[in-house]
């Protein structure tokens, strides 16, 4: 539990005083990247802080100077705050609509270009999420997306979300496989507990998803690279949905 405040505190105590300084300079300059760079140094420290560490590999592989769309495996909350700040140069991502309501926080994802997805269900809302997202990667900003749509609980692999591969095959944006592991012993899906440890992050060669005859192919593929990265146990497909 101490690790889980040790988070809070230093975001909060840290984020508030980052939010009165910069959404002003985001609105006056119309550029969010002191924002977004700010934002990403509180969560190294609170990670540091809550002796979390993160281990990076295959940085490398990553295009330089092209916006690129990373799809990655989904274990725990700690996902994206490992993730985020190893990705070179600036990343939006797709996150639940109800996400944007959130005081200050909300206001701080709409101005870095986050990507509200709304869960009805409906194709309408799907193709909206979709074209934002690729009206994103035409400004030159990454998209960051957890293919299976939700954390897992047992740490096996769920079914892949479409949507994203519908984004890559429209927007032509080299895909960029991820795959993590370690977070899931820290801050399991449906815990509020927060275990210090380490975070494994695996950046796979990138796919040219123009180069595949279907969005289904280029799905396959992407989901061999992430497995590959992962323990052997966490590879099965999960039958544990929700």
């Amino acid at each position: 539990m101490i690790a889980a405040l040790t988070l809070l505190l230093t975001i909060l105590i840290l984020g508030i005083p980052a939010a009165i300084v910069f959404i002003p300079w985001t609105l006056i300059t119309g550029n969010a990247t002191a924002l977004y760079n700010a934002s990403l140094k509180i969560v190294r420290l609170a990670f540091r802080l809550a002796r979390i560490r993160v281990e990076v590999t295959g940085l490398e592989r990553v295009p330089p100077r092209r916006a690129c769309i990373f799809m990655s495996n989904h274990l725990s909350n700690l996902d994206p705050p490992a993730l985020f700040p190893r990705i070179p140069g600036q990343t939006s991502a797709f996150l639940k609509k109800s996400l944007m309501k959130i005081p200050v926080l909300g206001y701080g994802m709409k101005l870095a270009h986050f990507v509200p997805v709304d869960r009805d269900g409906r194709v309408q809302s799907a193709i909206e999420s979709v074209t934002a997202a690729r009206g994103v990667i035409e400004r030159g900003i990454h998209i960051t997306t957890f293919v299976e749509g939700t954390r897992s609980r047992d740490g096996r692999m769920l079914p892949f979300k479409k949507g994203p591969f519908y984004l890559a095959k429209e927007a032509g944006a080299p895909v960029v496989p991820v795959s993590i592991h370690g977070t899931e012993q820290m801050m399991p899906k449906g815990s509020a507990r927060v275990r210090p440890g380490t975070a494994y992050i695996t950046f796979h060669e990138p796919f040219d998803p123009t180069r595949f005859a279907s969005r289904d192919e280029l799905m396959e593929a992407v989901r061999t690279a992430i497995a590959s990265g992962l323990p052997e146990w966490m590879r099965e497909k999960s039958e544990r949905v929700k």
